[in-house]
C-alpha cells in the first residue's frame, strides 16, 4: 500500500467513528454525550466503546456499526484518489459524515434532527459556494424547499386518508407522516449544495430510488397476500435516498453524465 494511502485510511476510519457516534447518542440525548447500548442503556467506557467491545451487560454491538466504518473507510480512499470537483477530499469527507449521521439515524429511528440540520445547512450553504456560486446556491435551496413544501402537503393529505381509513378499521389513528418537516429541510440543504437548475435531477433521482424501494415492498405484499391489509399503513423514510441521489451526484458525476447525456 502506498504510504500516502495511510491519510485516507486513518482519516477514513476516525470518520466511521465519528458517524457510528453521532447516530447513537443524537437521537437518544440530542447532544454530545457519553454513548450508552442501544439495548439496555448501559453506559459505555470510551475504551469499550472505541474498540467495538460489548456493554457491560454482554450486548454486542450492532452489525451497523462495522457497514459503516467499512463503507466510509472505502469512500475515503476513493475521494483521495478521485476528490470531487471543485470541493477536494478534505471538505469532501465532511461531506460525507454528514451523509452518514442522516442516512443512518432516518433509516434506524426516522428522524432528521435540527442539531444535523443546522450543521447541514452552513456545511450546504459552503459547499454550494465552492461550488457554483452564490445565485445557484440560493436559487436550488429555494427550489428544494418550495418543491418539498408541495410534497409535504400531498402527504398530509395522504395521512389525513390513511387514519380514516385506521378509524374505520377499529384500530387506533397514529402520527405517521408521509413526509415530514425534517424531509423538507434536508431537500432546501441538499438544494443548496447542489444548486440550480441541478436540484431537479437531484429530487427526481431521490424520488425514483424511494419509489423503486416501495414498489419492491408492495410486491412482497401482494406476494405475502398482505396487500390489503398494510398497504395504506406502509411509510418509508425517504431521507436516504435523497442523500443518496445527492451523493451520486456529487461524488460520481461521470455516472450522473450517462444516465442523462447533455
Amino acid at each position: 500500500m502506498s504510504i500516502t494511502l495511510i491519510i485516507p485510511v486513518v482519516l477514513g476510519w476516525l470518520a466511521g467513528l465519528i458517524v457510528n457516534y453521532l447516530s447513537d447518542v443524537l437521537p437518544v440525548t440530542r447532544k454530545f454525550s457519553q454513548p450508552a447500548c442501544l439495548q439496555c442503556n448501559a453506559t459505555y467506557t470510551w475504551k469499550d466503546y472505541l474498540l467495538f467491545r460489548a456493554c457491560p451487560n454482554g450486548h454486542q454491538r450492532a452489525p451497523r456499526l462495522w457497514i459503516v466504518q467499512i463503507l466510509i473507510l472505502a469512500i475515503s480512499i476513493y475521494i483521495w484518489q478521485q476528490p470531487p470537483a471543485k470541493i477536494g477530499y478534505f471538505l469532501g469527507l465532511i461531506l460525507i459524515i454528514y451523509f452518514g449521521v442522516i442516512f443512518t439515524i432516518d433509516m434506524e429511528h426516522r428522524l432528521i434532527l435540527h442539531p444535523t440540520s443546522i450543521f447541514g445547512s452552513v456545511l450546504a450553504l459552503i459547499v454550494g459556494l465552492v461550488s457554483h456560486g452564490l445565485r445557484p446556491t440560493l436559487i436550488g435551496g429555494l427550489s428544494g424547499l418550495l418543491i418539498m413544501l408541495a410534497f409535504y402537503y400531498l402527504g398530509v393529505l395522504f395521512a389525513k386518508i390513511r387514519t380514516k381509513r385506521m378509524l374505520a378499521r377499529g384500530q387506533e389513528a397514529d402520527d405517521e407522516e408521509a413526509l415530514g418537516a425534517g424531509d423538507v429541510i434536508l431537500v432546501t440543504i441538499i438544494g443548496l449544495m447542489l444548486g440550480w437548475p441541478l436540484i431537479w435531477f437531484g429530487l427526481v433521482f431521490g424520488i425514483l430510488l424511494g419509489g423503486l424501494v416501495s414498489l419492491m415492498l408492495v410486491i412482497w405484499l401482494v406476494l405475502t397476500r398482505k396487500y390489503e391489509q398494510n398497504v395504506l399503513m406502509l411509510f418509508i423514510p425517504y431521507g436516504p435516498y435523497f442523500i443518496t441521489s445527492a451523493f451520486l451526484i456529487i461524488y460520481f458525476p461521470g455516472l450522473i453524465e450517462k444516465l442523462v447525456p447533455g
